[in-house]
Order: structure tokens, then C-alpha cells, then sequence
């Protein structure tokens, strides 16, 4: 499946080095102004250019082939699409017959019979995230008030990240890194009980981002060391502020008003350029493969936005649920 959400539903398309790639967004609520320049300064935060980003240069500049009119969205499924110009296929032709340890070379073929794409990892690829970014654009006017920021906190395990990024260049390999996430302002009481809390949602699409190995909401994993009572967030007022956050503004799966805190772990990039020892399927033999073409050295580097755009949909997807149950009860975070 290629789709996420319920009422805000999400599908994706394209492959690397295909013609495009993009995604079409049904569900979004009518009225909603938008034009081509919105997607710009988002989609330069997705683009490479900067140190330990890859060579790979693509416009991404998008085209609203439908759903939108006089610009203002119609309520018809929207399209968003952006032409790939910058590709070099010849890289990837060993790959196979010796797929790369890491990346989907290997089970992707498997998968799909051998017909799988492998120029630029196909449909796996992380230039794929484009139609994420593009689609949190829209998803962020209908998240309304709330104000989503993610920054990569660490990278290579190293809060001094520009130093981890040139040591990481000097070897000639790849490192990871980790993005913490903050929703200010989020719409309170979003989440529905059982399978698609607000963590299920959330959770279901950020892991749908390439190289995402794991998340964290609120004190996340050192909670396990605490006790009941100093986990706890105890309410200060009549508006539901707690004193701390270590529920990382969710209980029970709902959204209770405080800001929503929670980090994800981007792995190391697959494609390094130290020599790696694998199998080679064509000869039956281990081998030494070098991978070629251009990659990041981090790609955590560029996934901020991305991890924005998502928890934007899973939000918006959330509020459209929420909305279609209790009514107008909570509309752009507002109760009603």
C-alpha cells in the first residue's frame, strides 16, 4: 500500500530516476487558499546543497495538476507532482546482482518478482519524501494554529553536529542522527481509541519515512526508570497545563493540549563509500562492492521538514476524524 489516512488520505507515486514523482491528497476541505509559491520555502528546507548532502540537484519545483481553482482547493482529490531531471541511472546497475547491505535491493526483488525498479532505489528511494513534504504543506493549513518544529538534535551521536558531519567526510562513510520534534498550540483531545491513537497514527507514517529506525514520545524510553509519581504530569490550571511533559502531551492515545514532544532515530545512510564485503547473487561468490553515485553523507541532515509534513498529516487526518464524530467540537484546535 502506497496510502496513509482515514479522511486526510495521502497516496504516493514515482519512482527515483522515473519521469516524476508525487502525491495526490483526497479528503482535503474545500476553500483552502493555496498556490505553487507555498510549497517553495518547504521544499528547500527537503533539498541537498548543504555539507554532507548529496551532489543530486533537482529543482523540485512542484505543478497542481488538479483539486485546485482560482487558488483555492475545490475539495477534489488534489495532485502535486514534480518533474526528475538530475539522474545518472548506470550508478546502480551492479546492484543487481550485488544489493547493497542496507537498502531495499535485495527484498525489493524479491517482492516484486524481479521487476522492482532499481535506478536510484526505485520507489524506495528517499527522493520519494518529496510528495510528503508537498502534502504537509496543505496538511499544515488544515492543522491550523499548530505550530510544528523539528530539528536534528544530534548526529552520529554527536551534539556538535557540523563536526560529526566532516569527520564522517574524512572517513568516507555515513552517519545517523536523531530529530526531536515539537507541536506547539496542537488541537486537544485528537486520537481515537484503540488502533488509531495519536501515537499509532503518528507513529504509522513517520516510520513510512525511509532510513527511520525509531521513535520516542515525551521522556520515551527513560521512563522506564521512573516511578509512577514523578512520571506523572500533574495539572496546574483549568485549561489542562500539566507542571511537566514526560507523557509528551498525549494521554491515552489523546491529545491533552500540552505541547506534543516526541524524537525519532534516522539510521546512517545505506550507501557508504568505505569498501563493503557482501554476496554477489550472478556468481555465487562474496565480493567486495564500492558503492558509486551521489549520496548523503547524513541524511537526517534533511529529514526536519520531512518529519513535519507527516506528523501535519497525521494531524489533520486526526482533526477530520475527530470533527466527523463530535461534530464541530474541535476545528483548526479550537473548541467549539
Amino acid at each position: 500500500m502506497n496510502s496513509f489516512g482515514v479522511v486526510f488520505r495521502v497516496s504516493m507515486f514515482g519512482e527515483s530516476h522515473g519521469q516524476a514523482i508525487g502525491m495526490i491528497i483526497d479528503g482535503c476541505p474545500p476553500g483552502i487558499d493555496v498556490k505553487t509559491d507555498d510549497f517553495i520555502p518547504d521544499l528547500k528546507r527537503r533539498q541537498s546543497g548543504s555539507l554532507g548532502t548529496t551532489k543530486r540537484q533537482e529543482p523540485d519545483l512542484p505543478e497542481i495538476i488538479s483539486g485546485v481553482f482560482n487558488g483555492v482547493t475545490t475539495g477534489a482529490p488534489i495532485t502535486l507532482m514534480t518533474r526528475n531531471s538530475d539522474k545518472i541511472s548506470s550508478d546502480y546497475d551492479e546492484f543487481k546482482n550485488i544489493p547493497r547491505p542496507g537498502h531495499a535491493d535485495f527484498v525489493s526483488r524479491i517482492k516484486h518478482s524481479g521487476f522492482s525498479d532499481m535506478r536510484g532505489s526505485g520507489h524506495f528511494s528517499g527522493r520519494i519524501t518529496w510528495g510528503l513534504v508537498a502534502a504537509g504543506v496543505l496538511a499544515k493549513k488544515v492543522a491550523g494554529s499548530a505550530n510544528i518544529d523539528a530539528k536534528l538534535i544530534s548526529a552520529g551521536g554527536n551534539d556538535d553536529i557540523e563536526k560529526a558531519i566532516k569527520e564522517a567526510i574524512a572517513s568516507n562513510d555515513t552517519i545517523g542522527g536523531i530529530i526531536e520534534c515539537r507541536v506547539k498550540n496542537p488541537p486537544i483531545a485528537i486520537g481515537e481509541p484503540f488502533f488509531y491513537s495519536f501515537e499509532s497514527a503518528l507513529s504509522h507514517i513517520v516510520f513510512s519515512i525511509p532510513a527511520i529506525k525509531g521513535i520516542e514520545f515525551g521522556s520515551g524510553f527513560s521512563s522506564a526508570e521512573m516511578r509512577g509519581s514523578e512520571h506523572n504530569d500533574p495539572f496546574i490550571n483549568s485549561s489542562g497545563e500539566t507542571l511537566s511533559n514526560n507523557a509528551g502531551g498525549i494521554n491515552g492515545g489523546i491529545t491533552n493540549g500540552n505541547d506534543i514532544v516526541f524524537r525519532v532515530v534516522v539510521k546512517p545512510t545505506s550507501s557508504t563509500g568505505v569498501d563493503q564485503t557482501t554476496f554477489n547473487f550472478a556468481t555465487g561468490e562474496m565480493t567486495t562492492l564500492k558503492v558509486k553515485g551521489r549520496h548523503d553523507t547524513c541524511i537526517a541532515l534533511r529529514m526536519p521538514v520531512i518529519v513535519e509534513a507527516a506528523t501535519a498529516i497525521a494531524i489533520a487526518d486526526l482533526m477530520l476524524i475527530d470533527r466527523g464524530i463530535h461534530g464541530e467540537r474541535t476545528v483548526n484546535g479550537i473548541n467549539k
